[in-house]
């Protein structure tokens, strides 16, 4: 069989089909993962090339949050419509071209530009790929495909942090978006042989095919006013027209994007969802984790390189347990909640992450490693096992006719959440910074004669960790209300062969 000639009939009725995907699907969402860890390391040093200050080196997350968060929501509902493998392997091709362009950027415009069209394949491959794997593994086995899942994120996240260091010290920061490139290619290849691209829906007539760009529009347009506005209050006045009149047309957006969708004919979030207890408040406290959360990962390099003079692969090393507790303890919690239920293990998580968050919160000038590794790893650790669970609970809530555009909801969930989160810590150290006297700029921080900018910036860090810590406090409640998720049934009479890779329920019908 050729690598491109697709799988055969035996192959997607083989009995060990599942782990075939899982594989190639797995490689394309590892390497986005490597690439968003090992980006974040490589972002001081970005900074110091471009003499960017804290608020404007963030937009380079920022930009492909926002990308991947704008159009995740629109893929997941095409992959609906044309098929899970068409829309996966267009994004990782996407994704590829994108880390080729952002490695040779030669300005900082256009390497915001750049990102941004990297965040478009990653909203494709984050849409699709765990609406395949739900769909290929049976119903009984779902939280051990939602474990495996948090397994190749925690993998990603322990890889990148180390590769991305050992590359920014050795070769320089561009080599960090180069190295994204294999994984693409291996994943084109490998999904090409191995996913059957199975057939479009028969209610899905040409004439059908309608997408909701306004809901589209008018979601994405609300969260990057917000965004303006959070990012740039420090600079104009948090008082001034500007940020006032962004965070005014962010309400209206978004108050125009909810009154859309309930009066669309094929909206883009079908907010009927909404009206299961266990979604809201699920869903909820899942965007509550990724708020508080985000701001360990984004923040830390910056901290570790910058105040306390690590190489950028010391501070890659430091960051691994995090991710480490967080693929072992997915893993673990998805297995435990086919049999134990959803809740109890999202509760303890949330409280996890919380100490983790609390103990990040007394760092110092002269914090030692071992201790930046207690509070990382439990943060790692608390998100795994929220993450397997909450993600199957709320899978399980919806019929499969709603996977794919339920799989994308969650992953934009947890990116916008993401792009907040990062937002609103950055903004709480450079409001702590500027308050104390100090320019929120890294450089300012990293110099010797920069003691008090250095003091200040550690201030604003505490303080954001611990907002984080709280935010995970509330999701805790949040976790507690939201009832129990079903657990899955014993398959007495189901095969558990596979028949025809029912990769989206547009292709299986």
């Amino acid at each position: 069989m050729s690598l491109l000639s697709g799988p055969t009939k035996s192959m997607v009725n083989n009995r060990h089909y599942k782990w075939w995907v899982y594989m190639a699907v797995g490689t394309g969402m590892f390497g986005t993962v490597v690439d968003q860890s090992a980006v974040i390391i490589a972002v001081p040093k970005i900074a110091d090339r471009f003499a960017l200050d804290i608020p404007t080196a963030q937009w380079i997350n920022l930009i492909f949050i926002l990308s991947t968060s704008a159009l995740i929501m629109p893929l997941g509902r095409l992959s609906d419509i044309l098929g899970g493998k068409r829309v996966y392997m267009g994004s990782i091709f996407i994704f590829i071209v994108g880390a080729i362009a952002s490695g040779t950027a030669v300005a900082f415009p256009v390497l915001l530009v750049t990102r941004a069209f990297q965040g478009v394949g990653v909203a494709g491959v984050s849409a699709t790929s765990m609406a395949i794997m739900t769909t290929v593994f049976p119903e009984r086995e779902r939280g051990k495909a939602m474990g495996l899942f948090i397994l190749l994120v925690g993998a990603g996240l322990s890889v990148g942090p180390v590769v991305g260091g050992v590359l920014v010290s050795e070769f320089g920061w561009r080599s960090v978006f180069f190295a994204s490139v294999p994984f693409g290619l291996i994943a084109l290849l490998s999904t090409q042989s191995v996913l059957d691209v199975g057939q479009v829906s028969s209610t899905t007539k040409p004439g059908r095919f309608r997408f909701d760009w306004a809901g589209a529009g008018l979601s994405s347009g609300a969260l990057v006013s917000f965004l303006v506005g959070m990012t740039n209050g420090h600079r104009f006045g948090w008082d001034s027209s500007i940020i006032i009149s962004s965070f005014a047309a962010s309400i209206v957006l978004m108050s125009a994007f909810v009154w859309w969708q309930l009066r669309a004919r094929e909206p883009m979030l079908d907010l009927s969802l909404f009206r299961s207890r266990l979604f809201s408040m699920g869903i909820s406290a899942r965007l509550m984790l990724f708020l508080g959360g985000s701001a360990v990962f984004f923040l830390m390099p910056f901290y570790l390189i910058e105040v306390l003079g690590y190489e950028a692969w010391v501070a890659g090393l430091l960051t691994v347990p995090s991710a480490v507790g967080m693929g072992v303890m997915g893993i673990t919690a998805g297995r435990l909640s086919d049999t134990l239920g959803t809740r109890w293990l999202s509760v303890t998580g949330l409280l996890v992450m919380a100490a983790g968050m609390f103990i990040l919160a007394q760092l110092d000038v002269d914090t030692s490693a071992g201790y930046v590794v207690l509070g990382m790893a439990l943060t790692g650790a608390g998100e795994g096992l929220f993450t397997s669970p909450n993600f199957s609970a709320l899978m399980g809530s919806q019929s499969r006719e709603r996977y794919g555009i339920v799989s994308a909801f969650l992953h934009l969930t947890r990116n916008g959440g993401s792009a907040i989160g990062v937002a609103l810590a950055t903004t709480i150290v450079t409001v702590t910074m500027s308050s104390l006297g100090f320019e929120p700029s890294l450089s300012a921080a990293a110099e010797m004669e920069g003691e008090g900018a250095r003091l200040a910036f550690i201030s604003g860090l505490n303080k954001a960790y611990l907002v984080g810590g709280g935010l995970m406090l509330l999701a805790t409640v949040m976790a507690v209300l939201h009832g129990e998720g079903h657990r899955s049934e014993p398959a007495l009479h189901r095969p558990e062969r596979v028949h025809h890779s029912p990769i989206s329920v547009s292709e299986k019908k």
